[in-house]
């Protein structure tokens, strides 16, 4: 494994351009199953779970191409039905989450999947219920494999139902419906989720020749179809990496631009980072995020502390309140961080007050944070990232505290930020990367 050394208390200064979204990423490279004509697409994000899931369809036999450094072509012509029951396959699926959503793609288009319980991050209980019954609706029977810990499911006919879903799952969603694109007849989804990337999907989809409507709600209907024909498709940039890189600002007192952030996209995350303070202007599809040496969390209009949680799009996308947590205990004020759809993605703040953060940890879905402003002097320290999104919350604390931090397991930070530390260098910071011996 390989660490972070981070000398703290450095400014950063300059543009930086936000990556392709690591989660629509996942989705699409999926939906090339769905036909076996060539799909190209752009703005991919070298990252260590997107190049993961291209190198498990290369192996089970998508001819892939690299057009250059962020785009690819995608042939799904000749699958190797067999390489599902390889230990190969068990191994690689098994350490990727986005593995899950295979499954869609393959029983539509080959009557059956083979999925292993899916690995990612460690943040708790994130459950499968929702692909599996919206599956199981259209026709497809499941099977699971105790001994082998694998789930097995096929279908003779995918047949298009009504159904409403238990959660507005965004995986769950995304797999429904490149389930349902190649299913007999109409597929109506209720409660669907409707993030941009889910969104993406449905544009790509509908571009490959299927039928879909209500994108951008969570009521779609979908039409299916027998064949799906190839197309191109552009990622839209990192929502996440936006959102970190404002924290990052934030929290050094930096001025910096955030280049081509698709701003219409960001639904309330701009909104929320001002409520704890945080000035940023767009300029046109950038952010300019100015030097402030100190920012006020707001209250709520009628004196209450504020609070900062989840909800699905559009409300705030859960995989932010890493970075409004660390950011908030930089601000003056008190703010509730409430992370309801996780149990364990809260868990990384005894790192936070170990460096000197005023943070009360709840219970694991709710931690109080009380902003110390410019009273607060976070020490350096020596940890490890949980995750994805932990990680770049204590990189964040890192790089505004006094003194060299370092990061352990920072290939949880890499599954998710290509090239970061020579992203935040070419900024200012000084981010050393150390491989371990």
């Amino acid at each position: 494994m390989a660490s972070f050394i981070i000398e703290g208390g450095r400014k950063l200064s300059g543009e930086i351009t936000p990556q392709g979204a690591k989660n629509e990423a996942l989705q699409v490279i999926c939906a090339t199953l769905l036909t076996s004509e060539e799909v190209t697409i752009s703005n991919i994000p070298d990252i260590l779970d997107v190049n993961n899931l291209i190198s498990l369809l290369r192996d089970m036999g998508v001819k892939v191409q690299c057009d250059d450094k962020n785009t690819y072509t995608f042939k799904a012509d000749n699958i190797n039905l067999d390489f599902f029951r390889t230990a190969d396959y068990y191994k690689k699926s098994a350490s990727l989450r986005g593995s899950v959503m295979l499954v869609g793609p393959l029983l539509a288009r080959f009557g059956e999947a083979i999925i292993p319980k899916p690995g990612g991050d460690k943040i708790g209980r994130r459950r499968l219920d929702t692909h599996f019954i919206g599956i199981q609706k259209l026709g497809a029977n499941f099977a699971y494999d105790a001994k082998n810990e694998r789930y097995e499911i096929k279908a003779g006919k995918l047949t298009g139902c009504y159904m409403l879903l238990d959660e507005a799952s965004v995986t769950g969603t995304a797999n429904i419906i490149m389930a349902s694109v190649l299913a007999e007849g109409k597929t109506i989804i209720y409660n669907a989720a409707c993030e941009p990337y889910v969104q993406q999907l449905c544009y790509m989809l509908n571009a490959m020749g299927a039928k879909i409507s209500g994108i951008g709600s969570n009521l779609l209907t979908i039409e299916g179809r027998s064949t799906l024909q190839g197309c191109q498709h552009k990622i839209l940039p990192d929502m996440i990496e936006v959102g970190s890189f404002i924290g990052m600002a934030a929290m050094t007192a930096s001025e910096i631009t955030i280049k081509n952030t698709s701003y219409h996209e960001l639904g309330i995350i701009p909104d929320s980072f001002r409520r704890l303070g945080i000035e940023l202007t767009q300029k046109g599809d950038d952010i300019f995020v100015p030097e402030q040496e100190s920012y006020s969390i707001e209250s709520f209009i009628d004196g209450s502390i504020m609070t900062i949680s989840d909800a699905p799009w559009p409300g705030l996308t859960p995989d932010l309140l890493s970075v409004f947590l660390v950011v908030a205990a930089k601000a003056k004020g008190t703010v509730l961080i409430h992370q309801k759809m996780f149990e364990s993605r809260l868990f990384f703040v005894d790192k936070l007050i170990d460096m000197g953060a005023k943070i009360i940890l709840c219970d694991p879905h709710r931690a109080t944070v009380i902003g110390m402003g410019n009273n607060l002097k976070l020490r350096a320290a020596t940890m490890s990232s949980p995750d994805i999104r932990a990680g770049i919350a204590l990189l964040i604390a890192a790089m505004s505290a006094e003194g060299t931090s370092t990061i352990h397991n920072i290939d949880q930070i890499d599954r998710g930020y290509q090239n970061i530390d020579e992203r935040l260098n070419a900024l200012g910071a000084n981010i050393k990367r150390q491989s371990d011996c």
